[in-house]
């Protein structure tokens, strides 16, 4: 076994420089390798203790020395009758690489060796200042995973909770949950804002991801949280593009990254509720598109823009046809939310339940093995939008997103009341739509008139 570890070494070294990795990326591949065997190998004799790539030139010198580091143990492994030390000569050589530069002799890697090598600011404490604790956490990941269900919380908020939980386990050690206090948490928040510096945006998202952690999982409440100064995320003042500018987007769009601009713009939507949008989900008679689950489990309807509505009839009649095609294939239907499909059982092939917008091709269900429907992925939308914006040559930083931005704001600009704009885009305060009245010119009177003077 040890002997396959080490053939396999320069493979994967090699494998890593075919995808062009760069050499920093190599060398920090080979150090987590390193720790990996250190943590879980440390009992086998003859464990690869260090392999180096090719040590990075130090500041002020000419050139970098290429450090050999072989095989430390009573017994080094016998690959075809020979030994095969793992060296960085011989890994040079399978790499394609020059080894004719400075070759010397580093001494054996121990566990004292290696807590002496010092830490960038922004790495976690090292162990010697920290012990090691090495509890399991499945339990707990698995209680929170229940817990957001249980909420119906969104997929990316169970992804930012397990992420940071995650960091929080790692920073202390594998902790026991059961021993896990304030202090933890203050130490772990002062972590990332003084160490990595991260924005005011992430420790919020960190502090209440364990706050939720905390108070449902543990069973805990964090009570008053003292001398952590919680960063507060500065007014953001949105992007908006003129009406000109979107034009010359949906000049360079293809269908149907064009019609689904249009009702990103037309309709106020976000990306994940155009995407989301079904052929029931269109009034054509009432002039209205109903949005399902939208951003906090919230249904609400928009006015449907008259221009469109030609191409969205021929959206329907593409779809027919590709629901024509797709129910002579093994087809099981589209995915459904929750346990709709239980509740009705031919739901998922009936043409009412399509996605507005489906992905090119059919998608295999894990377990079942089932051929079903996803609707476009966001990333293809993104992706399209980007280039149109650069081949439009618009010199701002055009998003999704930045068309619900101008919906709004273009909506103020014509006099709309704001607690109707709020209606329309699914605000749940108005405060939170107050933001656009920073994207809109003034045009109040500065000199103050009484009424009766009017």
């Amino acid at each position: 076994m040890v002997a396959e570890n080490q053939e396999s070494l320069p493979a994967f070294v090699k494998k890593l420089q075919d995808k062009k990795q760069s050499l920093i990326q190599r060398e920090q591949a080979v150090e987590s390798i390193t720790a990996f065997y250190e943590l879980g190998n440390a009992d086998i004799p003859g464990t690869v203790k260090e392999t180096a790539i090719q040590a990075r030139p130090l500041r002020n010198e000419p050139s970098a020395n290429i450090i050999e580091k072989e095989y430390t143990g009573p017994d080094k492994p016998v690959v075809q009758g020979k030994q095969s030390p793992v060296t960085a000569a011989t890994l040079s050589n399978d790499l394609g690489q020059s080894p004719d530069k400075e070759v010397s002799i580093a001494p054996p890697v121990t566990s004292e060796s290696l807590a002496r090598i010092p830490k960038k600011p922004t790495d976690i404490p090292s162990p010697a200042n920290m012990p090691e604790y090495g509890a399991s956490w499945q339990q707990e990941y698995s209680q929170l995973i229940n817990e957001i269900h249980l909420r119906h919380y969104s997929p990316k908020t169970l992804k930012s909770y397990q992420s940071n939980v995650r960091k929080f386990q790692a920073f202390t050690r594998s902790k026991p949950p059961e021993s896990l206090t304030t202090d933890d948490v203050k130490e772990f928040l002062t972590f990332l804002a003084v160490k990595k510096q991260v924005a005011a945006s992430t420790q919020n998202l960190a502090f209440n991801s364990l706050l939720f952690f905390y108070r449902h999982i543990l069973h805990k409440e964090f009570g008053k949280v003292d001398g952590v100064v919680r960063a507060k995320k500065q007014p953001h003042i949105p992007v908006v593009l003129s009406r000109e500018e979107i034009d010359m987007v949906l000049q360079h769009l293809e269908p149907p990254y064009d019609l689904i601009v249009k009702l990103l713009y037309g309709c106020g939507l976000r990306l994940f509720e155009c995407m989301g949008l079904r052929v029931q989900c269109l009034n054509f008679d009432a002039g209205i598109v109903t949005v399902h689950d939208g951003k906090g489990q919230k249904d609400r309807t928009v006015p449907m823009p008259q221009s469109i509505i030609p191409e969205l009839r021929i959206q329907l009649a593409t779809l027919k046809e590709l629901h024509r095609e797709d129910q002579r294939k093994e087809y099981a239907g589209v995915f459904l939310v929750n346990a709709l499909e239980k509740k009705y059982k031919n739901a998922a092939r009936e043409f009412i339940w399509q996605w507005l917008f489906p992905a090119k091709q059919l998608t295999r269900e894990n377990g079942t093995g089932e051929l079903r429907r996803y609707h476009l992925y966001v990333t293809h939308v993104q992706k399209a939008i980007k280039r149109a914006a650069d081949d439009a040559g618009v010199c701002k930083r055009v998003t999704a997103h930045t068309f619900r931005h101008s919906f709004a704001s273009h909506l103020l600009q014509k006099n709309f009341d704001i607690r109707t704009i709020q209606e329309l885009l699914g605000h749940s305060d108005v405060r939170t739509t107050m933001i656009y009245t920073h994207t809109v010119k003034s045009v109040t009177l500065k000199e103050v008139k009484s009424p009766l003077d009017f």
